[in-house]
């Protein structure tokens, strides 16, 4: 692990956001939001009010009432993301992208070139400015995880650099949901035994944090609590896993609202599987429920899958199932699927029909391979005329897209 400060993360700050203020200046100063049904993403000044990504529309007029809502460029997103990447790569080869508007850097081996980390830091944040006249916030610390949170407590448009010598002071007195794993679940069952900040999860027994939230995310706080991080920049990160999510408002916990929705995210992500020839055997759905309280459930196969419609069957009996086991819980606002375990070579191995009863949903068998193929027949189509000359007709008739999917696409990390 480094001993000095040289990981640098980089974030464009409100991005989309700030991309519309910068293709229309009289945006500029005013709450506005990339969206319309969903927010998918809100300006500092919508912030303010208290809108965010993810909330129904109606809900942040609601909250602000003079927000303007915009449709968004995603084009302009993606050209000027990858400028702004590319900045941070003049001045290192140790680059690693982790979306379309953020980046670590590992800056060891430049300094001689260009100056101490936080003047390498300065200058990638005053040319992203001068050139593409977006904001972006950089944290410099010696691990990913602190330049991460570092970035974070820059925001909006600012520059954090920790000292390795007062690195746990100043990581001790962060509050815990800027932690890397950290969501509003885990937040509530931490601050259920009075932890709020990382200090106090530094002093919680590992046994505690575990028998709390399970070993493995028991183990990995109570490591990133003491800046225990060895992870090093991979310039050519390979995902482990592909996923896509749906914002869906407030609607009921019922089949008509689900299914469509979980069809089309399949569709999505099968297609980027099958692109890549990466199957994958484990699946994970995410519910969220209208009072913000999520759920996950997942199951591993057998055999490597990569068919948009057993995806979506799978994905469908796990919703039910988390339905089912909720009852209580009447609407949901978010749906999300992944699968991981994916598969590097793998080649169609045929098998025999012995009756079983997930046959159909096995790659291998004659339902199966027969699924593969129509998807396969589905992708070429889609390649050569574009996403929307094909589709599923129980998503083509049955979902609502008030996410475009050109953000969809943004949003989801490649394989």
């Amino acid at each position: 692990m480094a001993t000095t400060a040289t990981i640098l993360h980089a974030d464009l700050d409100a991005f989309y956001a700030s991309v519309e203020q910068l293709l229309d200046p009289s945006l500029r100063g005013k709450p506005i939001a990339v969206g319309g049904g969903v927010v998918l993403a809100a300006s500092y000044e919508a912030k303010a009010f208290g809108v965010r990504g993810g909330m129904p529309g109606r809900q942040a007029r609601g909250l602000c009432p003079q927000l303007t809502f915009v449709s968004g460029h995603f084009k302009e997103y993606q050209r000027l993301g990858d400028a702004a990447i590319k900045v941070i790569g003049d001045f290192t080869p140790l680059v690693e992208r982790i979306s379309i508007d953020e980046a670590f850097a590992d800056v060891a081996g430049c300094t001689h070139l260009f100056g101490s980390p936080a003047e390498i830091a300065t200058a990638i944040r005053q040319r992203v400015r001068v050139e593409y006249g977006l904001p972006i916030s950089v944290g410099v610390a010696r691990t990913k995880h602190l330049a991460k949170i570092a970035s974070q407590l820059a925001k909006p448009d600012g520059l954090v650099v920790v000292d390795p010598d007062t690195e746990l002071q100043f990581l001790h007195q962060v509050p815990v949901e800027l932690m890397w794993g950290v969501g509003p679940v885990t937040k509530a069952r931490l601050a259920e035994i009075d932890v709020l900040t990382i200090g106090q999860l530094a002093k919680t027994p590992r046994w505690s944090l575990e028998r709390l939230l399970g070993p493995a995310a028991g183990e990995k706080l109570s490591a990133l609590a003491w800046n225990r991080d060895p992870r090093e920049i991979k310039t050519h990160r390979r995902a482990g896993s592909a996923g896509a999510q749906s914002a869906i408002g407030v609607k009921c916990a019922e089949e008509r609202v689900f299914r469509p929705t979980l069809f089309h995210l399949a569709d999505r992500i099968g297609t980027r599987l099958r692109a890549k020839s990466r199957p994958g055997r484990t699946v994970t759905v995410r519910v969220r429920f209208a009072d913000l309280n999520s759920v996950t459930r997942s199951l591993t196969l057998d055999a490597p899958i990569s068919a948009t419609v057993i995806l979506a069957e799978l994905a469908e009996e796990l919703v039910r199932a988390v339905i089912a086991e909720h009852p209580d819980e009447k609407t949901i606002s978010l749906l999300a699927i992944s699968v991981s375990h994916l598969e590097e070579h793998w080649d169609l191995e045929l098998e025999l029909p012995l009756g079983l009863q997930d046959e159909p949903r096995r790659p291998g068998t004659k339902t199966g391979m027969a699924r593969w193929a129509a998807d396969r027949a589905v992708d070429k189509i889609r390649d050569r005329f574009g996403w929307d000359a094909i589709g599923y007709g129980s998503v083509v008739l049955g979902i609502s897209r008030s996410v475009p999917d050109e953000f969809r696409e943004l949003a989801e990390k490649d394989l």
